[in-house]
């Protein structure tokens, strides 16, 4: 499918979902409260501008030089975190009155709060109440949203990883999201960090920027530093298809990053080696010919006495790199869930959320992220740079 294809199709389905989204809100909030005129005419047009502000920032955010376009779209990302914060508490008020009514009708009682008037003046105290939760969990998500990551440390054991390797770090970076947010001066602090941490290996698991190379290329130029002993690695994220992956693709490779598609290489220290392998992500063959993850071809010819590292964009890769004897995993794109409680509908697209889990033999790991994605807040998560420490079990006194 065609970029202009693709993005015709984000437009539309998104402002289905989001038309229905503020009408319910308008719906509950302001007709069912009985709000009256002028203040519900001018509440109308606030959800209307509103709702065409979210798709049309889509386009601003691409047409539009970075400085300007900040002015439109932040505002209008923001918008977007509090409209969902006020669907899913409103959403809840109505599951809780409609529970009731049903408890109170099969149990023959009269209607709730004596009647229209004491429903009415019931329903305008909750939805006050739903308005003023929504605006401050917005609030509060965008100060958690803004925070500088935390350093995550974990130590991770391979039966295979030879004793002569035990303690080698991956310092692992996921979703940097580069945007009208977070541009070179917060990826200066986020590579300052990375480099204080002394990794052996640096891998970024995909998502990179949300525009093209002409856009932020410069904001990308800290990677450039990165210089740890064993290189700093890359897959492809879904949104690499979305904006010039062609150019980013080149300039990784100028910036000394070394981009794995759908291969591994070996990761010597002395006479002891691991293998890491990686693989594009898993929609990039509906969108760009020749990509797709292709792991079979990624572990071809590998040594199966050898621990093996793989990065992989999306945690449903793990369903196949179980099969495929792969000891550990390393994945990102769901953010952790980014905005609680959105995360739990990360989990109908994706086996894990985030941290670490075992599949078999296999274990997983699925990073928070290291930026975000829309708006710019987190609720239940924090951005996150991680140091995983590898361990050999026979180093340990553990059986292999």
């Amino acid at each position: 499918m065609s970029n202009w294809r693709m993005f015709l199709t984000f437009f539309v389905i998104v402002l289905l979902i989001m038309g229905g989204i503020h009408g319910y809100l308008f719906w509950r909030l302001v007709l069912e409260t009985e709000v009256p005129p002028p203040f519900s005419m001018a509440l109308g047009w606030l959800f209307a501008v509103a709702l065409a502000g979210i798709p049309l920032s889509f386009v601003l955010g691409r047409v539009l030089d970075k400085g300007i376009a900040r002015l439109f779209v932040v505002p209008a990302y923001v918008w977007l975190g509090l409209v969902f914060q006020a669907f899913y508490i409103v959403l809840a008020l109505d599951m809780v009155r409609g529970a009731a009514w049903i408890v109170l009708r099969l149990g023959g009682a009269g209607p709730l709060f004596g009647g229209p008037a004491g429903s009415l003046m019931a329903w305008r105290v909750a939805a006050a109440g739903a308005a003023a939760a929504s605006l401050a969990l917005t609030v509060v998500g965008v100060g958690w949203g803004l925070r500088r990551p935390v350093v995550k440390r974990l130590e991770i054991a391979l039966a295979k990883l030879p004793p002569a390797l035990d303690g080698f770090t991956i310092l692992q970076l996921s979703d940097i999201h580069l945007d009208l947010v977070h541009g070179r001066r917060w990826l200066d602090g986020v590579v300052d960090t990375a480099i204080a941490q002394r990794p052996d290996l640096v891998a970024i698991t995909g998502d990179l920027a949300e525009g093209s190379v002409a856009k932020y290329a410069a904001d990308a130029e800290p990677l450039r530093r990165l210089a740890p002993p064993h290189g700093v690695f890359f897959v492809t994220g879904n949104h690499e298809y979305f904006h010039d992956l062609d150019g980013w693709l080149t300039l990784l490779g100028e910036l000394g990053v070394t981009v794995l598609r759908n291969e591994r290489v070996s990761v010597q220290r002395g006479d002891a080696s691991f293998d890491l392998a990686g693989i594009d992500d898993h929609d990039g063959g509906r969108i760009a010919p020749g990509h797709g993850p292709d792991l079979p071809r990624a572990l071809d010819g590998r040594d199966p006495r050898k621990a093996l590292v793989l990065l992989a964009h999306q945690p449903r890769a793990v369903s196949e790199a179980a099969r495929l004897g792969v000891d550990l995993v390393l994945s990102g794109h769901t953010h952790g869930g980014q905005i609680w409680p959105f995360s739990y509908l990360v989990y109908l697209q994706q086996p894990f959320v985030r941290g670490l889990k075992r599949l078999g033999g296999t274990q997983l790991y699925v990073s928070s992220g290291t930026g975000f994605w829309g708006p710019p807040m987190r609720l239940g998560t924090r951005a996150e740079i991680t140091l995983i420490r590898l361990r050999s079990p026979e180093d340990r006194g553990e059986d292999p």
